[in-house]
């Protein structure tokens, strides 16, 4: 396999302080930005930032808070996970892009996505009757926009532009692009054919299953004449000095944000038995440096993806210190023993936790 790059995601969930309050949203965000620089410092190649404007997360803007994180780190990249394009405006999300890009000397990345949750959407005055079509019109003007030359474009729920130049340009002429697909045929073969990268939200189940959306990906890029990418894919997970640990800080803060989504869409209260194994054979990442990064390892070469995204700091029973703590072990543990376990024979991935 060729080289693999490793990121972090967080939505800038509320954590706890070590007296075992919940922080405000203040904190939360600088503790976010705390958690990038350790990350950056210990050799992670990306963090990405999600938006979402429900009360457990503090991050709604994710460039404003990479904008804060590009100055006070060198090397890392800056990603949203994702950008909710269809409620926001293309020209002002590549304008705030290049605007992170250049703080940070080209280390920005934007990761589109329709988003998970809905709030966005009357928040900005969009009517969800519209959901798939303004998602395909905005990224219809992003991708035009891509090429940082004037634009001429016409939609029906924006109003049309007639060779609008748009400011600040990058400098390296382009913007590093994906867009976040959670299982959708339809949306992996957009992905392909507009030439962007594709990132794979897999957040339950076995990974394996994702397997036929990468090979997807690379015929629909081949038949359509664009570029097939690296693929990325990006679940939850903690890290901690044991399993045992591991399991026992994550588990109740999941089980409350688990809990409320699933009351939204109609799924049962989740069952320690149903996380437990979700843990043994599905898509989250939980335990200690070693179990993990067999499991990532098997992961990544099960799907042959070339970026794992770990989303570390789901649910809001975690302590800050503790998120702290996985994001070091992720670093400077983990991500060296998945080179290792990716470098040896297959059969060696196969042995369980």
């Amino acid at each position: 396999m060729g080289d693999i790059e490793f990121g972090i995601d967080t939505f800038g969930d509320l954590p706890r302080n070590d007296r075992g309050e919940v922080v405000s949203y203040g904190e939360a965000i600088r503790r976010t930005v705390d958690e990038a620089v350790l990350a950056d410092d210990t050799g992670v190649d990306v963090i990405a930032v999600g938006e979402h404007h429900r009360p457990e997360f503090a991050i709604s803007t994710p460039e404003t808070v990479l904008a804060g994180i590009a100055t006070k780190t060198s090397s890392i990249r800056l990603a949203s996970g994702v950008t909710v394009l269809s409620s926001d405006d293309p020209v002002r999300v590549f304008q705030r892009f290049a605007t992170v890009d250049a703080l940070s000397n080209g280390r920005a990345e934007v990761i589109l996505g329709r988003g998970s949750f809905t709030e966005s959407f009357p928040l900005f005055g969009y009517d969800l009757r519209d959901y798939d079509q303004l998602f395909e019109e905005k990224i219809d003007l992003f991708v035009k926009l891509l090429d940082e030359k004037p634009v001429t474009w016409e939609g029906t729920l924006r109003p049309s532009l007639e060779e609008a130049d748009v400011f600040p340009k990058t400098e390296s002429g382009r913007l590093t692009t994906w867009v976040g697909v959670g299982g959708s045929p339809q949306s992996v073969i957009r992905t392909a054919s507009y030439g962007l990268r594709l990132m794979l939200a897999i957040i339950g189940g076995a990974p394996e299953r994702f397997a036929p959306y990468v090979d997807l990906y690379r015929r629909a890029a081949s038949e359509l004449g664009t570029t097939a990418y690296p693929v990325g894919m990006h679940s939850p997970g903690f890290i901690a000095d044991t399993d045992e640990e591991a399991m026992e800080l994550f588990y109740p803060g999941y089980k409350v944000i688990r809990d409320r989504i699933g009351a939204l869409r109609g799924w049962p209260p989740l069952r320690r038995e149903e996380f437990e194994a979700d843990v043994a054979q599905g898509s989250l990442y939980i335990g200690s440096p070693e179990t993990v990064a067999r499991k990532m390892a098997k992961a990544i070469r099960a799907l042959d993806v070339g970026r794992f995204d770990l989303i570390y700091s789901a649910g809001g029973a975690l302590r800050a210190s503790d998120r702290l703590r996985a994001v070091e072990l992720y670093g400077t543990r983990v991500i060296p023993m998945v080179r290792e376990l990716l470098a040896e024979q297959p059969a060696k991935l196969a042995v369980s936790r």
